[in-house]
C-alpha cells in the first residue's frame, strides 16, 4: 500500500476532513447495526462533505468545514460547464454519484416524511456501496493510486476508531481502559462533529460535571484542542484537538 490510511485525507483542512470521516463512520457503524434509516440520513452528510472537497480540488483552495449548496444537483452539474478540460473523475463521475446518493437521502423515505420508500437494508446498501466509491475516489485523486490501493485504504479508515469507541443509539463508551479523562473527551469528540457537555457526561459516565468542566473541559479550551462554548454547552474539537486525537488514535490502534 502506498498510503497510510491514517493520512489518507492529510492533504484537506483538518476540520473538513473531519467532517467526511464522521459523515462516513456513521454510514458504516449505523448499516453494521442495522439501522438503515440513520445510515441513509448521514448519506446526506457525506454528500456534502465530498462536493466541498471536490469544489476545493477543482478550484484550488479547499473550504474548512463541509457545506450545502442551495441546489445539489445543478452544483454538481455546473462542475461540467465549469471545468470542461478537467479530468472525468472530478468533473463528471463523483458529481453525478453524489446526485445518485443525494436522491435516495432526499426521496426514499429517509430524508423527510412522505417518501414512497421505507428506510429498508437494500437501499441502505447502495448507500453504504456508493459512499466507499466517493471515498475511495477522492483517496485516489488526492495520492495519485490505483483503484485497488485506494479500496484498500477505505476499508480500513473506520476500523481503527470503531475499534475505540463504540456507538449505539444515542450512547457512546470508550472501551479502551486506563485513559485519561481528557483523552477519554478526545476519542469521543473524534468520533461526533460535536456533542453538547451533557452527552459527553453521560457517554463518560463522569459523576461530577463541574469538576470535569473545571479540570478538563475548560483546560482543553484554553489550549485550544477544542471549542467549549458555555452559552450553548457545545463541544467541538479544533484542529490541535484532531491531531492529538489521531495520535491517540493510532497509539491503541
Amino acid at each position: 500500500m502506498l498510503t497510510d490510511p491514517k493520512t489518507a485525507f492529510a492533504a484537506l483542512p483538518a476540520t473538513l476532513a473531519k467532517d467526511l470521516l464522521d459523515a462516513y463512520a456513521e454510514i458504516v457503524t449505523n448499516f453494521a447495526e442495522g439501522r438503515w434509516e440513520p445510515s441513509e440520513l448521514n448519506g446526506g452528510k457525506l454528500c456534502e462533505a465530498v462536493y466541498t472537497i471536490v469544489d476545493g480540488y477543482m478550484s484550488g483552495t479547499f473550504a474548512a468545514r463541509a457545506s450545502k449548496p442551495q441546489n445539489m444537483p445543478a452544483a454538481c452539474k455546473a462542475f461540467e460547464q465549469t471545468y470542461p478540460t478537467a479530468n472525468r473523475s472530478p468533473r463528471i463521475q463523483i458529481p453525478r454519484m453524489i446526485v445518485a446518493l443525494y436522491e435516495i437521502r432526499n426521496n426514499r423515505g429517509v430524508g423527510h416524511a412522505g417518501g414512497d420508500v421505507d428506510p429498508n437494508q437494500m437501499d441502505a446498501t447502495a448507500v453504504l456501496y456508493m459512499s466507499k466509491w466517493l471515498m475511495a475516489e477522492l483517496v485516489r485523486l488526492l495520492h495519485g493510486l490505483t483503484t485497488d490501493e485506494a479500496a484498500e485504504i477505505v476499508e480500513a479508515l473506520v476500523e481503527r476508531n470503531v475499534a475505540l469507541v463504540h456507538t449505539w443509539d444515542d450512547k457512546r463508551r470508550v472501551l479502551k481502559t486506563g485513559l485519561t479523562w481528557k483523552q477519554q473527551v478526545l476519542l469521543l469528540l473524534s468520533s461526533v462533529t460535536e456533542a453538547t457537555e451533557a452527552e459527553l457526561v453521560a457517554w463518560l459516565e463522569h459523576k461530577d460535571v463541574r469538576t470535569l468542566r473545571k479540570n478538563v473541559l475548560r483546560p482543553m479550551h484554553t489550549t485550544r484542542l477544542l471549542d467549549y462554548d458555555e452559552t450553548t454547552k457545545v463541544l467541538r474539537l479544533l484542529p490541535p484537538g484532531i491531531k492529538e486525537a489521531e495520535t491517540l488514535i493510532n497509539l491503541h490502534s
